[in-house]
């Protein structure tokens, strides 16, 4: 009885026992090899999610596009409309390119400090490259604010979206081919009957306007704006 008491306990505490760190050279190579390689399906997984908003909200905005330009009896706040949907996929897509580029910088640590240095060894990389790293797997945390993630989605591909909406919204408001209820003539109009023209249900034109120009104000701020970085960014130019 005693015996096998004995055996229970032993079995418990090899269940329990964690597995065996590499030693040599060669493990350590090994488990880097197989780390790497899944830090690059996550980060790719991540890149891949970040692809998929970017092309609904082009996608998107060609069909509102379509739908607004090809008849004078569509409203111009479908325009609007796509600017608020497209808003509200960069507001996603920020949140998941934060995610991306925690294993983004991971990915480049190892990129960087060990197989180019397996390939062409420099003596000025810190020895302590690796710390980042366990500290990044030991306590996961982002490495950019939400902030600069929208500003950079915005510099790399919204700005061009939110232009191509802007000169298709002002053609809207200012052609009168384009408007319902409005002579088929080509006159052209005056600022104080583009505003008048921008009129959004209960809203006049005017307060349109200002919604309108306040948006685009911060969206060239933000394609305008780099703060200074002294990470990934900082050791090359090959960057989402």
């Amino acid at each position: 009885m005693a015996a096998d008491q004995s055996q229970t306990v032993l079995e418990q505490n090899v269940e329990r026992r964690a597995p065996s760190l590499p030693i040599t050279s060669s493990e350590k190579a090994n488990m880097i090899i197989h780390y790497y390689r899944g830090e690059m399906g996550r980060m790719t997984s991540w890149r891949d999610r970040i692809d998929r908003t970017s092309n609904w909200a082009i996608t998107m905005v060609a069909a509102l596009l379509s739908v607004s330009l090809s008849t004078s009896t569509s409203h111009h706040g479908v325009v609007l409309f796509a600017m608020l949907l497209v808003s509200l996929l960069l507001l996603i897509e920020a949140r998941r390119y934060r995610f991306f580029d925690v294993y983004r910088a991971r990915v480049r640590k190892l990129e960087r400090h060990y197989f180019a240095q397996a390939l062409y060894p420099q003596a000025d990389l810190k020895p302590d490259w690796a710390q980042a790293i366990a500290t990044s797997l030991r306590n996961p945390c982002f490495l950019i604010s939400y902030r600069e993630a929208l500003f950079r989605r915005i510099r790399r591909n919204y700005v061009w979206m939110y232009l191509i909406l802007l000169c298709a919204w002002l053609l809207k408001i200012t052609t009168p081919k384009l408007l319902p209820d409005e002579p088929k003539t080509d006159k052209v109009f005056s600022v104080a009957e583009a505003i008048n023209n921008a009129a959004l249900g209960p809203l006049p034109g005017w307060i349109v306007v200002v919604i309108v120009a306040a948006l685009y104000i911060c969206i060239i701020f933000a394609a305008l704006h780099r703060e200074p970085d002294d990470g990934e960014f900082a050791h090359g130019e090959v960057h989402v």
